[in-house]
């Protein structure tokens, strides 16, 4: 009978491989015979071997005459194509492996119960559906890409204890988006001089969203996030891959000396102004800015083949994705300060996921699955 804590295995495997592999799925596969791992792996940097390659390359001299007994546990169906790799069903049948254990099937349109169909139709004995919903979740933007021709969508903001993204005009507030000493921006002004800092997240609470920024295809902010706050929209408190910046810009009043278009990061900015010139690492999208706009944007992601995309965007941006039903997760910070009045945070309704206490800040994460 087989066990679930191979397939679990493969589960942890993959959470290894997963930003790394995009636009790929991250697959965990493990090779067990009488109950011992002879053999695992997940999937490589895009454009390396698959899980199921990595995983029968790993077993050592002296085991490898057991593959042909073994059962291979693996979270996604195997690809029966030809891409930036061969066929991973290929590679199972030239192995002789028997027996086969899958977590789920792969959504793409060149495979989607294609693998598994090869496998079978060569003799193979293949289960499909342990632990599926895991499966599934582990891949969660993978799947929502192909299944829904979109990315997966995560809005983030932080907000007071009494639900402001920030306080009324003269105070100044540095939410966990920017950091101005890293970032060089000096306050200005007077009114901004005489006032202390406020901080709605801590530190650690700021380092979690570089994290989440490097485990994202994309990132995207609106035009008066950048005016304002002027942000980077990188990972330099983590350490990973920064994700492509999105800015939205109708009417061109981001201008060249805002770290947006410093080319030091790819950069797509959304914007209704035409004929552009594209730069290597700034490219123009000129799109119609109307209530369709999340949609559009989601669509441009998609031709781009961006899986992920999170929103750090000011409260217009969000409550615009928020109102078209445009998301998959929120994770919002809540910090201890009370400003009173100031910039109400985004309203939606959800169900709560997950509670979570960083210090003196809360993070809510919450979820718009159907």
């Amino acid at each position: 009978m087989h066990n679930t804590i191979y397939m679990q295995r493969c589960l942890e495997l993959a959470q290894n491989g997963q930003r790394a592999a995009m636009p790929n799925p991250s697959v965990g596969a493990v090779l067990v015979y009488n109950d011992r791992i002879i053999g695992e792996g997940h999937t490589s940097a895009f454009g390396g071997p698959h899980g199921e390659v990595n995983c029968i390359n790993s077993v050592k001299p002296e085991d490898r005459h057991l593959i042909t007994d073994a059962t291979l546990y693996v979270s996604l169906e195997p690809c029966s194509h030809y891409g930036k790799t061969p066929p991973c069903c290929d590679l199972i049948i030239e192995h002789q492996i028997k027996n086969l254990v899958v977590g789920t099937t792969d959504p793409h349109e060149k495979v989607a119960g294609n693998g598994i169909k090869k496998l079978r139709e060569a003799g193979k004995n293949v289960t499909v559906g342990m632990l599926e919903a895991k499966c599934r979740e582990s891949n969660k933007r993978f799947f929502t890409f192909h299944e829904k021709k979109r990315p997966y969508i995560i809005l983030k903001w932080a907000e007071s204890a009494d639900g402001y993204l920030s306080p009324e005009k003269g105070v100044r507030i540095f939410d966990d988006l920017v950091i101005r000493e890293q970032d060089g921006v000096e306050a200005q002004g007077d009114s901004v001089a005489d006032k202390k800092p406020v901080w709605i997240t801590n530190q650690y609470s700021r380092q979690l969203v570089h994290k989440w920024r490097s485990e994202e295809a994309a990132i995207l902010v609106g035009t008066q996030t950048v005016l304002d706050d002027n942000p980077q929209l990188d990972v330099r408190s983590w350490t990973g891959p920064n994700p492509v910046r999105i800015v939205l810009d109708r009417t061109g009043k981001i201008t060249n000396d805002y770290y947006v278009k410093n080319l030091k990061i790819k950069t797509i900015v959304l914007t209704e102004q035409r004929d552009l010139p594209n730069l290597d690492n700034l490219l123009y999208e000129t799109v119609t800015f109307n209530e369709a706009l999340p949609h559009t944007i989601a669509n441009v992601l998609y031709k781009h083949n961006l899986l992920s995309l999170i929103i750090e965007g000011g409260r217009q941006t969000l409550q615009t994705f928020i109102d078209a039903g445009l998301w998959d997760e929120a994770r919002v910070f809540k910090g201890p300060a009370v400003f009173g009045n100031g910039t109400k945070a985004p309203r939606f309704s959800a169900p709560l996921l997950k509670k979570q206490a960083i210090q003196d800040n809360e993070l809510l994460i919450f979820g718009n699955y159907d």
